[in-house]
């Protein structure tokens, strides 16, 4: 057994494939002997409920928003729910590139902090490795003897599975602070004297939408609508909405990210679904002010952190490191949008998954880590073993209802 532990080896669990190494194990050891693990293991030993609490309060403030905003609940059919998945290539707003990169180290950083705090407390950790979706990697594994975890005081178990969960908010928080240090060095370049003149731009369209259908892409200008100009986003509701035009085929042209001018014949609907947009995009007014913009979002920083939870494919026009609005700034640091945008970019993403993990993994959800300690705790209190399995599964019941709520709410609520 011992020898098989030392060396590396593939486990096939399709479409996962796991593979195996010592590399983690004697890693973990060498951290652990390190004075700074022992005191991190003692320090968040009493965070996990801190972390639990800001999950639950962002899940039901979703929930109590989805209830109260039906322009909310139309945004959020709008995106699809896939928007809600952590997937690279499955949500639609989570860039291959930047989510693959984020995701697997996310996921490394999480596992890391299990396996070393066990290690600590002399906890045997019993494999580590990597994880293969379909050969690509998605993350790392760190398999804690369950035994031995078992026989841990609760203070050590609390340790351990805390570990995970605050470093994933440690990283979204490093991550947000050099965001913020990234996005001040920006500034403004000067206007481009060739840019269209009028239109509205589109930020982002909607899957299976009209626009789609019809080749409109995110970074397009749309310019006429049934042969009127459109010069602000009133314009071109007005026109969509038109008596004349629903339900008729009219004419839309659009200048496309390749600077040529697009017009295309476009069967609206005979009448739009309620709290829901006829194209199926996302617009913003043709020229944001990008010192306006960088205003804004800076501001957020100080007052407002959650509102940047946001990702930039959403609202192209309100970050100044989007596709969309990068190319109007330079960086003192950095330079050109070339250099500066995809540091920010793999910045922000470390944040957002890191901060979204982080709070996940702490909900009082079974199998999850905050559903092991909370039912550590129920056990080391109860009279019996039968009746805190009974308050563990009830407390896991009640906590996935309301994430599915917060989830499924704006599909049965129009």
């Amino acid at each position: 057994m011992e020898q098989q532990k030392n060396r590396v080896r593939a486990e096939v669990k399709l479409p996962l494939i796991l593979i195996h190494t010592p590399y983690g194990l004697k890693f973990f050891d060498r951290v652990a002997k390190w004075p700074g693990s022992k005191l991190y293991a003692e320090f968040n030993t009493y965070l996990m409920p801190a972390i639990t609490a800001l999950a639950i309060f962002l899940i039901v403030g979703s929930l109590m928003v989805m209830f109260a905003n039906s322009d909310a609940r139309a945004g959020v059919r709008g995106v699809g729910i896939q928007a809600n998945l952590l997937i690279p290539g499955i949500n639609p707003y989570l860039p291959i590139t930047y989510g693959w990169a984020a995701l697997i180290i996310t996921i490394v950083i999480h596992e890391a902090g299990h396996g070393i705090v066990a290690r600590v407390y002399n906890i045997r950790v019993d494999s580590t490795g990597l994880v293969l979706f379909l050969g690509i990697p998605i993350g790392a594994f760190v398999n804690i003897e369950r035994e031995e975890l078992g026989r841990a005081t609760l203070k050590q178990k609390s340790a351990v599975l805390t570990a995970g969960p605050l470093n994933n908010m440690i990283l979204a928080g490093a991550s947000l602070l050099a965001l913020f240090f990234l996005v001040s060095s920006l500034t403004p370049l000067p206007p481009d004297p060739n840019a269209p003149q009028f239109g509205v731009m589109v930020v982002n369209v909607n899957p299976g939408s009209l626009a789609e259908s019809v080749g409109m892409t995110s970074g397009s200008i749309i310019q006429y609508v049934a042969g009127q100009q459109v010069k602000t986003l009133e314009d071109l509701g007005t026109l969509l909405r038109h008596p004349d035009n629903l339900g008729q085929t009219v004419d839309i042209t659009w200048i496309g990210t390749n600077g040529q001018t697009v017009t295309k014949a476009v069967p609206l609907p005979a009448a739009p679904e309620p709290n829901r947009g006829i194209l199926g995009v996302g617009v913003t007014p043709l020229s944001p002010d990008p010192q306006a913009v960088l205003d804004r979002y800076q501001g957020a920083f100080g007052t407002n952190p959650l509102a940047l939870l946001l990702p930039p494919t959403m609202q192209q026009g309100a970050v100044p490191y989007s596709d969309l609005m990068a190319p109007k700034y330079t960086s003192s640091i950095f330079g050109s949008s070339d250099y500066f945008a995809p540091v920010a970019n793999i910045l922000f993403w470390l944040w957002f998954i890191n901060f979204n993990v982080g709070i996940f993994n702490a909900l009082p959800i079974g199998p999850l880590d905050g559903g092991q300690l909370y039912g550590a705790m129920i056990e080391n209190r109860a009279k019996s073993k039968i009746l805190a399995k009974n308050a563990s599964m009830m407390l896991t019941l009640v906590m996935t209802a309301v994430v599915v709520a917060s989830l499924v709410l704006p599909y049965i609520i129009f």
